[in-house]
């Protein structure tokens, strides 16, 4: 399946204003209205976690963990209750191969900000990796519910991707086919649509979703070339299964899809 590239949303943000209370009485005075939060409404400590925020995330993004979490830590020092960067955390220990910590710090953030959707996906991810499915698809299903949130296409895409790894092929087909149609130019999307496809033996469905990756020449891949491949094969079109070879061949000559190409590993 492919590798699925999980993002957090912006790292930083003003916290809006709380909805006033009804009054209860008129002869209740009026509270005054409140101000327009901006950086200068922001605490030296806030300042300093925004930034190490900031270089924390841009560490990650580079691959640098050890930096990163140095730059969480320092964050943390600056703002204990920070919850995204219990939620970034979690992110570094889990590509540090460290699972405890990792769900410690998942489990933090959510215990300071319970409705935060994007920590529910990252936790979801994390335990979808671990193979705890049913409690990965747990969260997957809150964040989906949270109101107002706009990265359902992510988490849809994670939940199917997760549904396939379990061999839940038909709950991972419909969770795909929602994440596609918010999204139908999402070439991850289709392309693990057409696997589950392929894996229930939809053979035309899944030879629809592989072709609109291929008809855009920036996202041909050794992977997607192989999977028209296979399933070319399995519709018996053999003079198509030629024609996606030779490309295969001829782009990605020294790809591991290339090679099995050329021994015939179709029913690999």
């Amino acid at each position: 399946m492919s590798t699925l590239i999980v993002r957090m949303r912006p790292l930083w943000w003003m916290a809006g204003l709380a909805l006033l209370g009804i009054l209860q009485a008129c002869a209740t005075p009026a509270r005054p209205p409140q101000d327009v939060q901006t950086d200068s409404d922001q605490t030296d400590a806030d300042r300093r976690a925004r930034v190490r925020m900031e270089l924390a995330a841009a560490y990650f993004g580079r691959g640098q963990s050890n930096t990163a979490l140095d730059e969480t830590k320092l964050a943390l020092q600056a703002k204990p209750d920070l919850a995204e960067a219990y939620n970034l955390r979690g992110l570094i220990y889990g590509s540090m191969n460290e699972p405890a910590l990792a769900e410690d710090s998942f489990r933090r953030a959510l215990q300071l900000s319970p409705r935060d959707a994007d920590a529910m996906h990252n936790y979801g991810w994390f335990l979808c990796q671990q193979r705890r499915h049913a409690e990965a698809n747990g969260q997957f299903e809150a964040a989906l519910v949270v109101p107002n949130y706009r990265d359902m296409v992510r988490t849809l895409l994670a939940q199917g991707i997760c549904q396939a790894r379990n061999n839940q092929w038909a709950e991972a087909e419909k969770t795909l086919l929602r994440s596609y149609e918010l999204d139908s130019a999402n070439p991850t999307t289709a392309m693990n649509l057409a696997e589950v496809l392929y894996r229930r033996s939809e053979y035309e469905r899944a030879r629809f979703y592989v072709r609109r990756v291929n008809a855009i020449d920036d996202l041909i891949s050794a992977q997607t070339l192989w999977m028209a491949a296979r399933i070319e094969y399995r519709l018996g079109q053999a003079a198509q299964v030629q024609i996606l070879g030779n490309q295969l061949r001829n782009r990605f000559p020294q790809s591991p899809e290339a090679l099995r190409f050329e021994k015939g590993q179709f029913d690999d």
